[in-house]
């Protein structure tokens, strides 16, 4: 699995504004729904139950909501840089401006915790989120996204 197979280029995008850490999964779920049409409202549904069970913002500015959903036949993945960061409760307590959201089928198992621990690996790296914060144009952030895992598989 990489990130080319999780996050196609049209689930990449730059949001001016989110105002709340609720409305970046609502940007998150209508991102997933117009890519793979995945049914936003039961996304956030999703997402927000997650988060209940505790928050996602893994820090250094990164959260990485994921959620199970009904219907999905493989992992998806909605990509979305803030130019404004928003606090997303996140461990050390630093507003999130990079977050990767993870649809997996409600059978998944194994394969989307592999999944989330490819997306973490892969957002750890701190010169990579220097890059993505720098490039704020859809289709060089999927390059800059997609290209990391080559460089690191290598």
């Amino acid at each position: 699995m990489t990130l080319q197979d999780l996050v196609k280029p049209e689930a990449v995008r730059v949001v001016t504004a989110a105002s709340s850490k609720k409305r970046l999964i609502h940007e998150l779920a209508e991102l997933a729904e117009s890519a793979y049409g995945i049914d936003a409202e039961r996304a956030v549904e999703c997402l927000l139950d997650r988060e209940a069970l505790g928050p996602t913002g893994v820090g250094q500015g990164v959260a990485l909501p994921h959620a199970r959903l009904d219907g999905l036949d493989r992992m998806r993945g909605a990509f979305l840089l803030l130019e404004k960061p928003v606090d997303f409760d996140a461990v050390d307590r630093q507003p999130v401006d990079i977050a990767l959201a993870l649809f997996a089928p409600e059978s998944a198992g194994v394969e989307h915790l592999k999944a989330l621990a490819l997306v973490s690996r892969t957002l750890r790296d701190p010169s990579l989120c220097a890059k993505l914060r720098a490039n704020p144009s859809p289709g060089k952030l999927h390059t800059i996204l997609t290209e990391a895992q080559g460089v690191k598989a290598a």
